[in-house]
């Protein structure tokens, strides 16, 4: 088991709480820029980006992979092409969801991932993280409640953004040792980036952006690959039970955003069950038995395209 020093703890733990932000700002600029351009643009110009950052790592150390030499082809594809749904589900639903609920949504990955392990994995779950399950899925009904505010096609597509991250994560957990992490972090980058063009090409923009908001198109994109970055920095630094529980912060900051930028504050029932989901994580994060979700990003480092 690694040791880490307090500084080394220090580091990782800030690099991890940057790589939050950056991911709560990229996710409301996407949502601001929503409203002008379609997703399927904006997605593949974040994709094109954060490849662009993947190809300079490996180049940079040396390990640029020949696809027929790479061990467990069918589930790097079935891993990237997991993440490509991911993201493009959440990005659609941002056009309608707020985005502090979309954020809620997302969140219970770690608990579906618990769920579908026994199935997937061959693990054992107990009781207490069985409960735990419940509690967060219970919240998620908080949000998503029959009678609500939500949109209905935003709420199922960012419930199949959960689950498909909760496969993606699975799917990392299965690669584990057998693929390196920057190897597997460019592959996952390129096969996202091919999944998402084709329907970038169908739904163009229709009006070309101007140069301010080309900026911000291509600067998010580069807010998304440095929030990789620093999250495969904060993984070196820190153990991954210390940084787990640290994820929920990204909610409270989605929940924030959403009340500022967007006048869009949860009411009190999502409150509840944003609450739910975050004691659910961080309950499966400190049982010292588990061992088949971290917590949100958390099975290894290069899970975080």
């Amino acid at each position: 088991m690694p040791s880490w020093s307090a500084s080394a703890r220090h580091t990782g733990i800030a690099c991890f709480l940057l790589a939050l932000s950056a991911n709560a700002l990229f996710d409301a600029g996407a949502k601001h820029l929503l409203a002008s351009y379609p997703a399927p643009f904006l997605n593949v110009m974040r994709y094109g980006t954060v490849t662009a950052l993947g190809v300079f790592l490996v180049l940079r150390e040396g390990k640029w992979p020949a696809w027929s030499m790479l061990r467990a082809q069918p589930l790097l594809l079935a891993r990237g092409l997991a993440l490509a749904v991911v993201g493009t589900c959440f990005m659609t639903a941002l056009i309608w969801m707020p985005l502090s609920e979309a954020t809620a949504i997302y969140f219970t990955a770690p608990l579906i991932m618990v769920a579908l392990s026994p199935w997937l994995l061959g693990e054992r779950v107990s009781c207490a993280q069985w409960i735990s399950v419940a509690i967060g899925l219970g919240g998620m009904l908080f949000i998503v409640r029959p009678g609500g505010s939500l949109p209905p096609l935003g709420t199922v597509l960012m419930v199949i953004s959960a689950v498909c991250y909760a496969l993606f994560q699975l799917l990392t957990r299965k690669l584990a040792g057998k693929v390196d992490a920057t190897v597997q972090y460019v592959c996952t980058a390129l096969i996202c980036l091919a999944a998402t063009l084709p329907p970038a090409l169908l739904f163009p923009p229709q009006q070309w952006p101007p140069l301010l908001d080309w900026c911000l198109i291509l600067g998010l994109g580069a807010l998304n690959g440095a929030a990789q970055m620093l999250m495969l920095a904060a993984f070196r630094h820190v153990d991954a039970a210390t940084l787990a529980p640290l994820n929920y912060l990204q909610l409270l900051m989605a929940v924030l955003l959403s009340a500022t930028i967007f006048q869009r504050p949860p009411d009190i029932l999502a409150m509840a069950g944003m609450a739910m989901i975050a004691a659910a994580g961080i309950m499966l994060v400190r049982r010292p038995r588990y061992t088949g979700a971290a917590g949100f990003k958390q099975p290894s480092a290069e899970d975080s395209t």
